[in-house]
């Protein structure tokens, strides 16, 4: 989900071409360099696909999840196919997941912790905290269920709602944890300097750890390694290790390996969301796939300018659209019929999220960035 990163800001260049024996490692502890080059235009696919997977959440949340709001039972019936296949769009979230694998391990490297500390607070606070303001608004003018109450809202504007025992505003802001959990672990592979190597042998312990950790019963501890989410990460960061140093068997297997592991993992999600298993685990697949496609550079093609505003738009549409979309659902559904207020409330959401994007998270990221990144520099000098 966040299915959520710092892709405005990450670059690539080509992958370099494959090579008997252990790739050569560009030099990932000296700061602000690229370690392969002159930097080029990010991969614009990136984008379209967190916009795909954004669009799918928001279906689920609206239409496929036991249609939510919905009063009327015949709405199932009017939306016809597309209820039977929003029903799958929790799965945007393993998209999301697998994604941000592959952008944070591209954003990060040859990055200081403390710059990687400043890309993601200045990433993801800016509209998290007007989305939990306007959850807030909403919820105490159409309370879908108890009214927040000042504690909540002050617990989750530090988005660690998880681990301080409080409910979150909007329930989509569960991802946001995962991924912090995911930052967390990566930044102390950040701080040591990103290699070909480290990265590696990050892959197999996250892996190991998460396939160990369950088994002692400790759901504390199995959260804070997210070992029910892991394997899709970890897919992402060894295919930007493909994209990066070129195909190999060690990195097809952790890809092989991640995907299994998660694969075994989805009959419970599967059972618990009411769908069938076969098809989630063809549309978990499809997602690796895809994304081992853009890893080998076949989407090199995808090069449109408006790529990267819909990319934009795919944070704050996250951010706003359950709470608010569910909240107008359950006072027009009298007034509207299902599918021209599903169309004018999705037009909405996508305006409210340019705006958010124009508005909120540029302006704000624009004063916060120089003034962190000073006192990152000034932390940097006193030690």
């Amino acid at each position: 989900m966040t299915q959520a990163t710092d892709e405005r800001a990450a670059t690539v260049s080509a992958p370099e071409p494959v090579r008997p024996g252990p790739p050569v490692e560009p030099d990932a502890t000296t700061p602000g360099t690229s370690a392969t080059g002159p930097r080029r235009p990010r991969l614009l696919v990136l984008d379209g696909l967190r916009l795909g997977a954004a669009v799918m959440v928001v279906a689920y949340h609206l239409v496929g999840d036991k249609l939510g709001a919905w009063q009327d039972p015949s709405a199932a019936a009017a939306f016809g196919p597309l209820h039977t296949v929003s029903r799958y769009g929790f799965l945007g979230v393993q998209l999301f997941f697998i994604i941000s694998g592959f952008v944070i391990c591209m954003s990060a490297w040859g990055r200081r912790v403390g710059d990687f500390f400043v890309s993601r607070v200045v990433r993801l606070y800016p509209a998290y905290w007007f989305a939990v303001l306007l959850a807030t608004g909403v919820l105490l003018l159409v309370p879908l269920k108890r009214r927040p109450e000042v504690r909540d809202v002050l617990a989750n504007l530090t988005m660690m709602q998880d681990f301080l025992g409080v409910a979150h505003l909007d329930l989509s802001y569960w991802t946001l944890t995962i991924e912090m959990v995911f930052y967390l672990l990566f930044a102390v592979l950040v701080a040591r300097g990103l290699s070909y190597r480290g990265v590696v042998a990050f892959c197999a312990l996250w892996t190991v750890a998460s396939l160990v950790v369950p088994k002692f019963g400790n759901p504390w501890l199995t959260a804070v390694i997210a070992a029910n989410h892991s394997s899709y990460f970890i897919a992402g960061v060894a295919l930007y290790l493909i994209h990066r140093f070129g195909p190999n068997l060690l990195l097809w297997s952790i890809v092989g390996l991640s995907l299994l592991v998660a694969l075994t993992r989805l009959p419970g999600l599967a059972r618990a969301r009411e769908v069938g298993y076969l098809p989630s685990a063809v549309i978990v697949t499809f997602f690796v796939v895809v994304m081992a496609a853009v890893a080998l550079g076949h989407f090199g093609w995808v090069r449109w300018s408006w790529v990267a505003t819909a990319g934009a738009l795919t944070y704050p549409l996250y951010l706003v659209h359950q709470t608010v979309g569910l909240a107008v659902i359950d006072r027009a559904q009298t007034h509207l019929s299902p599918w021209l207020l599903l169309g004018a409330l999705f037009a909405g959401l996508l305006l409210a999220a340019w705006l958010i994007h124009r508005f909120i998270e540029r302006p704000v990221a624009r004063w916060m960035k120089p003034r962190l990144s000073a006192a990152v520099r000034q932390a940097r000098e006193a030690g």
